[in-house]
């Protein structure tokens, strides 16, 4: 049986019993009997506070909603945010109401999802309180092998990619804990609470888990497939499938053309996917209610699939097919860079001229560094 760390907890109540714990989680904390990681550290340990990152300890805030501090009804426990409009960190009156703080979030196994951040941000906020972290692991959903993308560069940073990281990084969130621990130099007293029976090679389907949507954006195990490649058309003018029952596996816009580009990339025989024209009408964000040409990205093997390449082929195909409709998104404050450039870690999407051959060519030679220097990290064989 695969177990994640909140299923091995009693194996380390001696760490947590006696504590002022403070609990950064999502609907996602769940052990493997459906219960909350909330609700077992109330019942079990001393729950202090919560602490909650984008869209809520519960899953009810929108993407990208600002929060101020409530209490949690059903513990009583003060919920402070972690998104919100000034700061995302842990402040010191925060920090003084818990003896240690705990994170349980499950990831995407993708640079751009900003819950790695939060966990991040925190780690290095209590390295600089001397106060404990403890990162109740999971299994990585895209396995722990497969390294994909180029690795974000310096000038880059935001909170879609604060950390070196390649798109597809293929670590736990536990590891990335330690790597950035060491490699940071914050010297926190950090404590990983592993996964058990988890092997690196497994995908999510493998490890016999319902898949629980981390946000409402990655309903289904393919939509998170899909994610470290179609995650880029949040910085064009592209619909990416929000306001759809498909969000990352349709893409598209009232500009496209649905047969042509289908067409054009099945032509390309891109390994594991295959695009059916499709044509639909957003409820929500990009193109509401406007209808909306595209693709259906299928997943046709779950392995072969590259992603981060099918995303990279699929941006550079559509910029050529529709060059007169087609735009890069503006950036969101004055003197920013362009959220694609954020997305990328790099202004490579955006400069004339780049071949998208070349570009996944120096991706690869990327992904191979970082899956070496990763190596170093690995808490799992």
């Amino acid at each position: 049986m695969i177990r994640n760390g909140i299923d091995n907890i009693k194996e380390y109540s001696r760490l947590l019993r006696g504590k002022r714990l403070g609990l950064i989680t999502s609907p996602t904390g769940l052990a493997a009997d459906f219960r909350s990681t909330i609700d077992i550290m109330h019942e079990q340990f001393h729950l202090a506070a919560l602490f909650s990152p984008e869209h809520g300890v519960r899953g009810d805030q929108e993407a990208g909603a600002l929060v101020d501090a409530y209490r949690d009804p059903a513990t009583g426990a003060t919920v402070h945010s972690l998104y919100r409009k000034d700061s995302k960190r842990l402040t010191k009156e925060m920090l003084d109401e818990v003896d240690m703080v705990v994170y349980d979030i499950a990831d995407v196994g993708t640079r751009y999802y900003t819950f790695i951040y939060t966990m991040l941000y925190a780690l290095e906020d209590c390295a600089a309180s001397g106060k404990p972290f403890v990162v109740l692991d999971r299994c990585n959903p895209l396995d722990g092998v497969t390294v994909e993308g180029n690795v974000l560069k310096d000038g880059f940073r935001s909170f879609v990619g604060n950390y070196s990281l390649a798109v597809r990084y293929g670590m736990t969130a536990g590891e990335i804990a330690v790597m950035a621990n060491e490699e940071m130099g914050w010297g926190a007293e950090l404590h990983v609470i592993r996964c058990s029976g988890w092997e690196r090679s497994m995908l999510h389907p493998d490890t016999g888990r319902v898949w629980i949507p981390p946000s409402m954006g990655i309903p289904r195990f393919h939509s998170a497939l899909l994610y470290p490649g179609t995650c880029l058309f949040e910085g064009t003018n592209m619909s990416e499938g929000r306001g759809t029952t498909a969000p990352f596996e349709i893409i598209g816009a009232p500009f496209v053309e649905a047969e042509m580009l289908a067409k054009e990339m099945n032509a390309l025989g891109l390994s594991g996917v295959h695009f059916r024209p499709v044509y639909f009408k957003p409820t929500a964000s990009k193109h509401a209610g406007e209808l909306c040409g595209g693709v259906y990205v299928h997943v046709m093997d779950e392995r072969a699939i590259r992603p981060v390449e099918t995303g990279v082929q699929l941006l550079y195909t559509v910029r050529r097919l529709f060059q007169k409709d087609f735009q890069y998104l503006p950036p969101f404050r004055e003197n920013g860079r362009p959220f694609i450039d954020l997305l990328c870690g790099d202004a490579l999407y955006r400069e004339e001229g780049t071949d998208a051959g070349a570009m996944l060519e120096r991706f690869r030679e990327e992904s191979a560094g970082f899956a070496l220097r990763k190596s170093d990290y690995h808490l799992y064989n």
